[in-house]
């Protein structure tokens, strides 16, 4: 999943002409109040962004289980494809900021310059290696300059294959006592069916193998591409009840790669109006939007007014996931940092931020850090 200030280009699938339905342009109001809004869930999901990666370097069995210690609800893994066809945890394909392959001299030659998503990407790619030779490489932190702690822990884990965080979740499930759920991102789609290792069929068969996935754990399928959410609808059958499907969403002049791909103009911000969100709900459950969708900052960095987003998800029976809730002064509002530097943590900070959203209505949200959004629902 994007990042606030650090994102990249969204992810993409084949061309649909279905992309046109979303041309809707009215902007986005302002709620009149969110006192009005309510949660449409149960109760409201705090989800393990990258597991607990505030805490551990993401996407490491020690971030997954960090999380589940902490009270997450379901832990989120990205996923990318290797070689040979094995989906792996990662938040980009592009591997040299979160593993020591450049380390590893028997690999130099692999690097290279690859078109994603119509950007151009240099680096060591999960595609242009076998699972086997990439248990070989060692997690690292992904931002280090704001999670220095997390550094410490860097060459201690390896990459874990979605199979293997399905295992480890299973028995932590049991160990625990509840059952955990897991909401796996499906990263650059297009990009990967267009080298021939779609990841949509072989997800779906890496849940239906394990028992905790195939019967007992809810399951979240997210993506900001539009084409292989409804694929998946297509292909899930009566077996798999408790799979949903989340629409991720960036900013608004941003576009699903697939809309690009189609050189169609639909952009996420046509498809956060009261049309488009009834759109996606013909085929998702959820929507995943960019946290400031819902509650923009002002020109000195505050939480303004909400929109009317949520409310309007929720006319369209759309559930509303946030993303992303993260502690450092870096990623916080300006009058909810902490005195120091950008990494600088503020606990009380992020939970204040927190509820702010929780009063707007959403249904669950994105943390790096799942104790303190347990903290900030205990009120």
């Amino acid at each position: 999943m994007q990042t606030e200030a650090m994102s990249t280009q969204t992810s993409r699938i084949r061309p649909y002409l279905f992309l046109a339905l979303f041309a809707v342009t009215l902007p986005v109001a302002a709620a009149e109040s969110p006192a009005h809004v309510r949660p449409i869930a149960d109760h409201v999901l705090v989800l393990g962004h990258r597991g607990a990666s505030a805490l551990r370097p993401e996407h490491t069995l020690a971030s997954y289980g960090k999380a589940i210690e902490d009270g997450a609800d379901f832990v989120e893994p990205d996923l990318v494809m290797t070689k040979d066809g094995v989906l792996v945890a990662r938040h980009e394909n592009e591997i040299s900021g979160t593993t020591d392959v450049a380390k590893h001299a028997e690999f130099a030659a692999r690097k290279a310059t690859k078109t994603i998503d119509g950007q151009s990407v240099s680096g060591w790619f999960t595609e242009d290696f076998t699972f086997a030779e990439l248990k070989t490489l060692h997690a690292r932190e992904r931002l280090p300059e704001l999670r220095p702690d997390n550094a410490k822990f860097d060459g201690q884990f390896t990459v874990p294959s979605f199979e293997e965080i399905v295992e480890f979740v299973a028995a932590e499930s049991k160990r625990r006592g509840r059952v955990v759920g897991l909401y796996p991102e499906i990263k650059h789609s297009t990009y990967f069916k267009g080298i021939g290792l779609p990841m949509e069929d072989a997800l779906l068969a890496a849940i239906r193998k394990h028992p905790y996935t195939a019967k007992t754990a809810p399951l979240f399928i997210q993506s900001f591409e539009i084409g292989n959410l409804k694929y998946l609808r297509g292909k899930l059958g009566k077996d798999l009840p408790k799979v949903k499907l989340i629409q991720l969403l960036g900013e608004e002049k941003e576009q699903p790669y697939d809309a690009v791909a189609a050189k169609q103009p639909l952009s996420f911000g046509q498809m956060m109006q009261a049309q488009g969100l009834i759109e996606i709900a013909r085929y998702a459950d959820a929507i995943g939007p960019n946290k400031l969708s819902i509650i923009p900052r002002t020109a000195d960095g505050k939480l303004a007014a909400p929109t009317a987003l949520v409310a309007n998800a929720h006319a369209a029976k759309l559930l509303v996931h946030p993303w992303t809730f993260r502690p450092e002064n870096y990623f916080l509002p300006s009058d909810l940092r902490a005195p120091g530097t950008p990494a600088t943590r503020n606990d009380a900070g992020l939970v204040t931020e927190i509820r702010a959203y929780l009063d707007a209505g959403i249904d669950g949200f994105f943390s790096d850090d799942p104790a303190l959004g347990r903290k900030a629902l205990e009120r």
